[in-house]
Order: C-alpha cells, then structure tokens, then sequence
C-alpha cells in the first residue's frame, strides 16, 4: 500500500502516514461495523483519501490542489518502468545510488518491510534517534533531488542492480532470523524478498546473481519448519528435522544453481558471491544427514568466496567447516585470529562456545555462551544459547 501511495502521490512521507491513518481506522471500525467484503480496498481507498485530505490542508495553492485530484486526472503518466510492480519500483527508489548504503537499507526495511525504527535501529547497531534521522533525511534526500518511483530502463538497471540485491537480501535475512521482537522470524518479510527476488528474475532472466539470490533464499528458506522448535528454541542445522524441510523449494532453489554449481564449485568460471552462498546452501540441502556433509566442499567454496569477500563473517563460516574436517582445535585457532572485528557479534561467541565445549574447556565455553546470550537479539536465539550453557553443568 505504501508502495502505490508513494507512486501515486510522490511523497513518501504523505503515503507512509497515509497508510498508517488507515489501518488506525481499521482497528478502530472494523471490530465495530465488520470486516469490509474486500479488506485490501478498503485501506487503498481510505489512505488514498487520507492523503488527498492531508494535501489539502498544508496548502490551498494551486499546485497542491493539482495534485489532490490526480485521481481524476486522464493525463497520460509517467513511464514508470519495465515491471508494473509498485514494491518493485519503490525498491529501486529505496537504492537510489544518491543514497547513502546504510540509508538505502534502512528505507527499505521501514517502507517495504514495514519494521519500526526501533527495530531497525536494533539491526544496525545504532540508537534510534540516530535511525530515525536517518530515515527522515533519506526521505527528504528522494523528495528533494526528484528521485522518480519507477523501475530503471534497461539502459540504467544494471548499475543499480548490486544495491537492490543487497538489500533484498538483508530483508530476507531480517525475516529469517529477526534481529529484535517476540518473533523468531518474520515470514512476512522472508515471502518479501523471495516475492522481490522473482520479480528481479523475470526482469532480468539471464543474470546469473539474480538468479544465485534466488536460489539461496529458495534453499534458506525450505528449512524454515525446522529451524525453530515447538519450545520456541533455534534448532541448528545439525540438529534439524530434514524431513520437516520443503523440498518443493528445495527442488526449485537446487534447480536454479545447478547448471553453475560445476563451474562455481571448479575453476572454470568466475561465479559471484550469491551464486557460491547459494551453491554452499545447496550442498547442506542434498546431504541426508549433517554427518554426511560434502564439508570439503563447503570450505572450498569458502575459499572461493573469501577472495571475492574477504569479510570476517565468511572467514568465520570458513572456520566452522573447517573444523568439521580436521578438528574443534584447528577450527578454534581459526576463529580467534577474528576476535577484534567480530567481539560485539553473537555468533562469534556461540561458535566459539561450542568449539570450546568439544574441546572439554567448559570453563571457557560457559563464559563464551554468557557472551552471546548479553548480543544476541532473537528469542529464539538465546533460548537456545541459555539451554547449551546450561548443559555444561548439568
């Protein structure tokens, strides 16, 4: 909704308190007259005239009024783009390059996956007056400097193109594991970005990355089911259920990175960062059990993906795999050469923990768990965390 308000009355503002005034009248009615015979129109409607009346009230001049009745108007538009999706367009607008990276995301969040300010602030690590001000001055950034709300032409969208996978991703990733609230995920936010990431597809056919962020969030996301327990605890992926996984997604996630995952495995071709993240998701997926993993695999791609981003999270993954073959003690040596980027990240202290615990040094595992339970913001995440630490001493 806030999409087609801020295409239709290209102020992102005016269509987010729109929006909101509906919904507000909503809770206010409905529990009172009944839920309306087609609930989605009848918030379209509301918010559009909630934005008209706004319009009318900060000015009685005649621009203003010119665009109260653009409902009425039967003036040919504005292209708006190869797609007619209005999130799709409002994505693009959201990753406009005029932007700063972190504001792109942080639009997107609140505008597209519709997360509060104090949730966002969370995910980024920042106060929430900071947040907020950055929300306010992207929004004024795009009404100031005229950013349209359209899908590029073929001519622009490539170079636009890394800025909204990015940010899908983090959308999906949000969805998948919530950094804050009661929810363990947001299933909301996963169907967004995997929504988003056929879109980008259909637009763009023959991109093999759009294609590799779709694979991985197909594959990510089949195991949701299993991913968090009845008690409401995360269920690591040794531990998960895999027939609770959805193979229909499976199939289709495996399907699509398939005819890459020989050259993204070898040295044939260059193969990019969601093609690799997507073909390690994949061997996870086609292993019937953790034991029988392809971990060899797994860190070769690593290695892969290391040279393309040399980040302390995929040295880290690297690490855990490696362990896997040749040991907690190799793994644990790895890890620790991390500690000054990753100290204010929960899942260093967790992998750490539980290296440490099979290497018997429950002391030192104890304290790590106590660690990242202080970091970590998910629910479901430190209930497990508080169970593992617990079973040290039990």
């Amino acid at each position: 909704m806030v999409a087609g308000l801020a295409r239709r009355f290209n102020d992102l503002d005016i269509a987010e308190d729109a929006a909101g005034e509906a919904f507000a009248l909503a809770v206010e009615r409905w529990p009172r007259d009944g839920i309306p015979h087609n609930p989605g129109g009848w918030l379209t409607t509301t918010a559009t005239r909630k934005a008209i009346d706004r319009i009318r009230r900060e000015s009685r001049r005649s621009a203003k009024h010119q665009e109260a009745t653009m409902l009425h108007d039967d003036t040919s538009p504005e292209p708006t783009g190869p797609v007619e999706d209005d999130r799709l367009r409002l994505i693009f607008t959201c990753c406009h390059p005029a932007l700063a990276p972190e504001s792109r995301v942080a639009l997107t969040l609140r505008l597209l996956g519709g997360l509060t300010v104090a949730e966002i602030a969370h995910a980024f690590l920042v106060q929430e007056t900071t947040m907020a001000q950055r929300i306010t001055r992207a929004k004024a950034k795009i009404k100031a400097a005229h950013i349209p709300y359209r899908v590029p032409l073929a001519a622009d969208i490539r170079e636009r193109l890394a800025a909204v996978l990015a940010v899908v991703y983090l959308v999906f990733n949000e969805g998948y594991l919530a950094s804050a609230g009661d929810d363990a995920v947001r299933v909301d936010l996963t169907d967004e970005a995997i929504r988003l990431g056929r879109l980008l597809r259909a637009l763009l056919p023959g991109d093999a990355e759009v294609s590799g962020l779709l694979a991985l969030m197909l594959l990510t996301d089949a195991r949701r089911r299993a991913r968090v327990s009845r008690a409401g605890e995360l269920v690591t992926l040794d531990e998960q259920d895999r027939g609770a996984w959805d193979r229909e997604l499976i199939a289709e996630g495996s399907a699509l990175i398939h005819d890459r995952l020989g050259a993204v495995a070898g040295d044939h071709e260059q193969a990019g960062r969601y093609q690799l993240l997507a073909a390690i998701n994949a061997v996870h997926t086609s292993a019937p059990s953790a034991r029988d993993t392809d971990w060899s695999q797994i860190v070769a791609l690593y290695d892969r993906l290391a040279v393309l981003d040399p980040s302390p999270i995929v040295r880290l993954n690297r690490a855990v795999a490696l362990a896997e073959i040749d040991g907690p003690g190799v793994g644990l040596a790895e890890i620790d050469r991390l500690t000054p980027p990753l100290d204010g990240y929960h899942a260093f202290h967790a992998v750490r923990a539980d290296l440490l615990r099979r290497l018997g040094r429950s002391g030192d595992s104890a304290a790590a768990y106590d660690r990242a339970i202080d970091l970590a913001g998910n629910p479901a995440e430190r209930a497990y965390l508080t169970r593992r630490r617990d079973q040290l001493s039990g």
